[in-house]
This record gives structure tokens, C-alpha cells and sequence, in this order.
């Protein structure tokens, strides 16, 4: 049985950690990025069906992961996560039109992580299949 592919860059190892534990409670695959550009190079091998990102982090930052997957055929309609401490006065607006589909803050809710990241996913990915 699958459930959805998720790919996780986040080079934080606390939030890292928490994030990737949560996944597989849910019994979602993961894999993990620890920098932008090895983020982008793991989405084009691997094609997921949604992307964890967070927004500060070495090589690429995540506003350039974000812009490299709306401007790649292949990944562009993949669904892409900020996973973000940025919270002030307008950073959502930013976060989601720099080509984030969604926008979750950090700290991360374990309570309602998973459901929240759900509502990205095709109801048919969420649920386990055969």
C-alpha cells in the first residue's frame, strides 16, 4: 500500500525531525533535502506528489526552489509547501506569490500538521491504495 510521495527540504534538524516523524506516523513516503538546489535535483529524479519547503536555507533559498518549480514543465504543477517561521505582516502574501501554493508556520502543530499538508494532496493520494 502508497500513499503519497513527499519531499521534505528543511535543513533545520529539530524541524526536520519532527516533520519527517509525523509523515511516517501517517504512513506518507518521504524524502529529504537539506538545501534548496539538492531539493530541486531530488524533485526532478523523483517527480513528488507534494513539496515541504522551508524558506531559509543554504545554496537555494526557498522562494528560488519556488520559483525553479513554476518555471520547470515537469514540476510546476506540483504542489510546493513554505514550512516557514516567517510570520510578520505580509509574509504570507509574499510566501504564496512567489509561487507557494500554501503557507504553514513554524512552530509546527503536530495536532494539525498532517491534515493541513492533506488539503494539497489529490484526495486519492491521501488515501492508502493497492
Amino acid at each position: 500500500m502508497l500513499r503519497a510521495h513527499i519531499l521534505v527540504i528543511e535543513d533545520n534538524p529539530e524541524n526536520l525531525a519532527l516533520m519527517t516523524y509525523l509523515l511516517r506516523s501517517a504512513g506518507y513516503r518521504y524524502r529529504v533535502a537539506v538545501d534548496g538546489q539538492e531539493g530541486i535535483d531530488l524533485a526532478r529524479e523523483e517527480l513528488p506528489d507534494l513539496v515541504l519547503c522551508d524558506i531559509h536555507m543554504p545554496v537555494l533559498s526557498g522562494y528560488e526552489v519556488a520559483k525553479q518549480f513554476k518555471q520547470d514543465a515537469r514540476l510546476r504543477d506540483v504542489p510546493i509547501v513554505a514550512v516557514t517561521a516567517y510570520a510578520m505582516v505580509g509574509d504570507r502574501e509574499q510566501i504564496l506569490s512567489s509561487g507557494f501554493d500554501m503557507y504553514i508556520a513554524k512552530p509546527i502543530k503536530p495536532e494539525t500538521f498532517i491534515q493541513d499538508i492533506e488539503t494539497m494532496l489529490s484526495p486519492e493520494r491521501v488515501a492508502q491504495q493497492l
